[in-house]
């Protein structure tokens, strides 16, 4: 049989060979997809999926209708594409997802993979104006009977070239989108609702988020790369993260973490053109802790705005932020080195406190940080302790009651008419433990 009669007669649709050679598109009502809601379609859509894969790639097209699935995965060359009236609904049944190695805060552990998955695939996208919905059924983010991870919406594993775009989602308790090892991911377009974070960026690099709506329970955007000597042996970075033209509401936690989770190092993060419109804690908040080890760095952030927030714009902490590791990285190597963070153009709004950075270790000072052309209202200024290369500018907020900036151990420019903060102690070094290996 003629190739093209062959692969007409399969349910596919061939796009111009202008397009891409052999490309196909087909619609998972063609595999047996019912969309009533209440039928798994979970066999019907991964067929779709795996015969676009199989046939050297093109676009799986999910018509108005919602789709009760389990865990499917995404291939290599795959375009998933959602009907606006679409909805991929999440099976309340944790049988239906798959089980494997997940990350999870951190460290490599059994668990259930995402709703949307993928690993190992390349150049594959998430597009169209439909709905991806985790089940509300499934609560909380570990099974307490079996210590199992509960499945995220999204979650990619080792792939490249990935697009997400226009999709609308909404998770439960556990995190939405999930992205580890990924190279040259682009999230865009996009609407985020969760009961926990929205996207979780885990030793990745090239990686996009613009044009995104957050209405999340923890934090919005979080950027990680492992925990203790497994993620610094391991030693992947997450780095050159791009945040633009994006809108934050949190309820819980921040807007932008990034950490605690950082000892595969965190660089070369830029943020800009953003709105914080609610955070129970910091708009921004950089957090790791001694027994991480690794870097974070060079971290821009331009042109915010921020408001309703508890606790205040800008909090950086690498003194006692999130759980300490079974297998700490130990000595003066397990404290985190941080360095040029640079913070520019930012307008806040009754924000109850500018800045708080005196939770950093003086083995290891941040070395490096900008605070210019701050304007709008605060009830406290800035706290600042531990900092060499201080550069403070252009700084005009008021609404202050006490002062407006008070150091301890810092040097740099824009320090004039600093108060100074008391004395205190740090925690010591983790200190050393049995050799540890991978395995």
């Amino acid at each position: 049989m003629d190739r093209r009669l062959f692969l007409a007669s399969a349910g596919a649709v061939l796009l111009p060979v202008s397009a891409r050679a052999a490309t196909v598109r087909l619609n998972v009502r063609d595999f047996g997809a019912t969309g009533d809601g209440a039928t798994k379609d979970t066999l019907a859509v991964q067929q779709a999926l795996d015969r676009t894969a199989m046939l050297g790639g093109g676009e799986v097209f999910v018509p108005a209708g919602t789709y009760l699935i389990g865990t499917i995965r995404i291939g290599s060359g795959t375009t998933l594409n959602l009907d606006p009236q679409a909805i991929l609904q999440g099976s309340p049944d944790l049988g239906d997802y798959s089980l494997t190695q997940v990350r999870w805060e951190g460290k490599w552990i059994k668990g259930y993979i995402g709703l949307v998955s993928a690993q190992g695939a390349d150049t594959f996208a998430i597009t169209g104006k439909g709905k991806i919905l985790g089940s509300p059924m499934i609560r909380g983010r570990v099974d307490k009977a079996t210590g199992l991870r509960h499945p995220a919406l999204l979650e990619f594993v080792a792939c490249k070239g990935v697009r997400i775009d226009g999709v609308f989602t909404q998770q439960n308790d556990m995190w939405s989108i999930h992205p580890v090892y990924c190279d040259d991911i682009a999230f865009k377009n996009m609407t985020v609702n969760g009961g926990a974070d929205g996207i979780d960026v885990d030793s990745c690099t090239r990686v996009v988020i613009d044009n995104c709506q957050f209405d999340t329970a923890d934090d919005c955007i979080s950027l990680k790369s492992g925990r203790g000597m497994e993620g610094n042996t391991i030693a992947r970075p997450t780095e050159d993260v791009r945040i633009s033209n994006c809108t934050f509401r949190d309820k819980n936690w921040a807007c932008i973490g990034i950490g605690s989770e950082t000892s595969g190092g965190i660089r070369k993060v830029r943020v800009e053109h953003c709105v914080c419109l609610s955070a129970r804690t910091f708009a921004i908040y950089i957090k790791s802790r001694p027994g991480r080890g690794a870097f974070i760095e060079d971290i821009v952030m331009r042109d915010l705005e921020v408001s309703g927030v508890g606790g205040g714009f800008l909090r950086l902490n690498v003194l006692d932020s999130g759980k300490q590791d079974e297998a700490p990285v130990p000595g003066l190597d397990g404290i985190p080195r941080v360095s040029d963070f640079v913070f520019e153009d930012i307008r806040v709004h009754d924000v109850p406190l500018l800045v708080d950075a005196v939770n950093i270790h003086p083995s290891k000072p941040l070395d490096g940080l900008t605070l210019k052309n701050i304007s709008g209202t605060c009830a406290a200024g800035m706290k600042l302790g531990n900092i060499r290369r201080a550069a403070l500018g252009g700084i005009t907020v008021t609404g202050l009651t006490g002062p407006l900036l008070a150091t301890r151990n810092v040097s740099g420019t824009g320090l004039d008419g600093a108060v100074p903060l008391p004395p205190v102690g740090y925690p010591l070094p983790v200190p050393e433990g049995k050799p540890y290996t991978l395995g």
